[in-house]
């Protein structure tokens, strides 16, 4: 099978779901990192706990360095401090063999406990992520670049998957299925993917650090799979600080595992997806990467989960609530500062509501403040990188080329920082760039359209199909349009969308799959017992 060019897996893996950029962390020596790190890095920290900050890998139980000794020095997401978060290891194939063998081996025991048992330690996991609440949400905005508030709401976000599958890890039932046969009786149960020497991989993107990690983990631990987990190199603190938390709630060692990586992602990622003792891989990134990976995993024919892109139509219509859905973009739109596979990408709304929707939407947003996720007046934080920052660039220079109207913001500001501010567009013309690519950023882009028909047209004219919104009071119109998005999850009246309860995923190019709701499902397999001679 054709490998991909190691710049594609490099890129797009390592940057998370939407981005292939050069980062700006700078692999330095252990001896460096070292001799830096433990006063200085706690200092920057400043948590109540400083044990949740670790700078090793996680494998079999144990915190290790990589074995050829390199590290990542990740750096704070506000540049203006200039300031190092600490170090990681460095880790590559070596690593992730052992990783693999490890959680193959703690499968065997993981794999037998009862489903009473595994409740229980995620349920301990679950209220220990309570315990810790601030310190989690702190080094979530450290890393990230949120705000304070976001990164908090996250770790809420997130440790609500651990409970969801604590409660789900006990009702994995069975079935009978009635024999057309008398002396035949059909008995279905399920089973953790692959009964024999068998682990998990999970990679994950650095857009959500914690959440997009726990809605995959929180699954598969319940399900009664062991893991390996490849974290971002730009946010892998979150990671490092659920494997301690989960070794402190009593999951046994090999059972999570936690392979960081920033120059050997080509070689992890095949890893994960080519070995024959891995049988499930589950990825949240990029469709370029999701078809990279897929075609690997096809090899070992093991099973599949993506999240990949999306382009998220938000639709007003004319019978709308205007204020409701102004507040449904905001919350939408700019959560993260764009930086969501479900954020709206395209914003299209009825020509008799337009001008009013625009003006309520822009004096919104040019009340917004940009800064420092710790400052408790902040409201939106940095982009991820530079890259981020010329992407939205050259989008929103795009659409303006085109004829659209900056109605607030459309400028990053002056180094130091990664920032971009909060943009309102109007009149943007359908084949502006804004509408046709993802721009993963703080840009609200208006389209005016006319008829429903045409901007169900409009919505679908996309190859991927992850979320979708509209507002609208005829309840007529809500049951077509809901069915007629090309989406796998539809907001009618609403901005927000997801949570642990609920099946997360999309259709076309947006990927494979469900996770969160009966997501459990994904981590087992289904075996037929067939009792025959009764």
């Amino acid at each position: 099978m054709p490998l991909p060019p190691p710049s594609l897996l490099l890129n797009v893996i390592a940057l998370g779901p939407k981005a292939a950029a050069a980062t700006r962390r700078k692999a330095t020596s252990l001896t460096l990192c070292r001799m830096a790190s433990t006063a200085n890095f706690a200092k920057v920290w400043g948590l109540k706990d400083q044990s949740l900050i670790k700078t090793q890998g996680y494998i079999d139980g144990k915190w290790v360095d990589a074995k050829e000794g390199g590290t990542i020095l990740v750096t704070s997401e506000y540049p203006a401090t200039d300031e190092a978060l600490g170090s990681v290891p460095e880790m590559g194939l070596a690593e992730t063999k052992s990783a693999i063998a490890a959680a193959a081996k703690a499968f065997e025991t993981w794999g037998k406990t009862t489903a009473k048992s595994r409740h229980d330690i995620l349920m301990k996991f679950y209220g220990l992520m309570q315990e810790h609440h601030e310190d989690l949400g702190k080094i979530i905005t450290l890393e990230n670049g949120k705000t304070l508030t976001e990164g908090k709401g996250e770790n809420a976000y997130s440790s609500s998957f651990i409970e969801w599958y604590a409660e789900e890890a006990v009702r994995t039932y069975g079935e009978h299925i009635p024999s057309p046969f008398t002396n035949i009786r059909n008995v279905v149960i399920k089973q953790p993917v692959g009964v024999v020497r068998k682990c998990s991989s999970i990679m994950t993107p650095w857009n959500f650090p914690s959440a997009m990690i726990t809605r995959k983990l929180g699954a598969a631990l319940a399900a009664g799979c062991t893991t390996v987990i490849k974290p971002p190199p730009e946010t892998p603190f979150s990671a490092l600080a659920l494997a301690e938390l989960s070794r402190r709630a009593g999951v046994p060692d090999g059972v999570i595992n936690i392979v960081t990586t920033q120059k050997n992602v080509l070689e992890v990622g095949r890893e994960m997806c080519e070995s024959k003792t891995v049988k499930k891989v589950s990825f949240t990134g990029s469709t370029a990467v999701a078809k990279t990976l897929y075609e690997m995993s096809a090899s070992t024919l093991k099973k599949v989960s993506i999240e990949a892109g999306g382009n998220a139509p938000f639709i007003v219509f004319d019978d709308a609530d205007i204020d409701a859905a102004v507040e449904g973009a905001i919350a939408c739109k700019f959560r993260g500062s764009g930086q969501t596979c479900v954020c709206a990408n395209r914003i299209y709304v009825q020509s008799s509501v337009y001008a009013d929707f625009a003006s309520r939407l822009a004096e919104k947003v040019s009340a917004f403040k940009v800064g420092n996720g710790l400052d408790e007046k902040t409201t939106h934080g940095p982009l991820i990188h530079e890259k981020a920052v010329s992407k939205v660039k050259r989008h929103v220079d795009d659409a303006v080329s085109r004829g659209a109207q900056v109605l607030v913001g459309g400028q990053s500001l002056p180094s130091p920082g990664t920032f971009y501010v909060p943009t309102v567009l109007a009149d943007v013309p359908a084949e502006a760039l804004l509408n046709t690519e993802e721009t993963f950023g703080p840009v609200a882009a208006l389209t005016k359209f006319e008829t429903e028909e045409e901007v169900i047209a409009l919505a679908n004219n996309t190859d991927v199909g992850l979320a979708g919104y509209f507002y609208s009071r005829d309840v007529g119109r809500v049951w077509r349009v809901a069915e007629a998005l090309e989406v796998g999850m539809v907001g009618t009246n609403t901005g927000l969308i997801s949570h642990a309860t609920i099946p997360f995923g999309g259709v076309k190019e947006s990927g494979l799959g469900r996770e969160g709701g009966h997501g459990i499902e994904e981590y087992m397999n289904q075996k037929l017992i067939a009792f025959g001679g009764i």
